[in-house]
């Protein structure tokens, strides 16, 4: 007997700007349908990344399930789908055995077919006993500008977190490039830090992870001294996505 699931999206933005976020970094992954809403947990295949998105069941504007699932998808395929929204569309999901339906409504109906895959259980870092130890919230331009002038000058950048502040910077052959938010600038919307941490990370995957700042009013981001950093997209209650990225340990500063 088919379990079922059948849930409408009436912001569909949501959805695909996660989704175009994650299919940077995982081609495939496996998708827990529950009561709560629709997660994925799943780490790109150098393990230099791990995803971990959830999009309420409170953002849909309809959603039934009978019993927890999990289904497989080729992230690509669905976010080639997903795509094909546009402004006052609402996107349906109906599970069908082993294909899932996805139904486009707007000025027109549009029905689209996606097959499940049977993916084994791939491992995952533990991302959940990572203990950070400095942590601030940010407005998600600014840390695209940071991102980005970085990138002009090198292929990773350093962040360095303070009780006084925040920086990030970048140094070439002969060019450098920093951004620094002293506490108290509107920008920096909060900070926490009892002791002082530097780290250094790859800006390719940081460029990625940049994508996901379309769904956030804010960002914020945990790390601790030459330590993986965790960056949190929120978008109210609605949707989350965090990703967590190794550092480069082997440049020293």
């Amino acid at each position: 007997m088919f379990k079922l699931f059948k849930a409408t999206l009436a912001e569909p933005q949501l959805l695909v700007n996660s989704i175009s976020t994650i299919a940077e970094l995982i081609d495939e992954g496996q998708f827990k349908i529950s009561k709560d809403g629709i997660s994925l947990v799943a780490a790109d295949r150098a393990m230099v990344a791990v995803v971990d998105f959830n999009l309420s069941s409170s953002a849909f504007q309809n959603y039934e399930i009978d019993e927890e699932q999990t289904i497989g998808l080729n992230i690509g395929n669905l976010l080639s789908v997903l795509k094909r929204t546009t402004g006052n569309d609402k996107i349906t999901f109906n599970l069908h055995g082993k294909k899932l339906e996805i139904l486009i409504e707007g000025s027109s109906k549009r029905r689209f077919t996606v097959p499940l895959l049977d993916l084994s259980q791939e491992e995952v870092p533990p991302i959940d006993q990572l203990e950070f130890t400095v942590s601030a919230e940010l407005k998600p331009e600014v840390l695209q500008s940071g991102v980005d002038d970085a990138e002009i000058i090198s292929d990773s950048v350093v962040f360095e977190l303070s009780s006084t502040g925040f920086l990030m910077k970048s140094e070439g052959d002969v060019s450098r490039a920093e951004l620094e938010l002293e506490k108290g600038n509107q920008a920096l919307i909060n900070i926490q830090a009892d002791s002082n941490a530097k780290s250094r990370y790859p800006l390719d995957y940081l460029k990625k992870m940049m994508k996901a700042a379309k769904i956030a009013d804010s960002v914020a981001i945990r790390f601790g001294q030459d330590y993986p950093m965790k960056i949190e997209f929120k978008a109210g209650d609605k949707a989350r996505l965090n990703i967590v990225l190794a550092p480069r340990v082997s440049e020293n500063e």
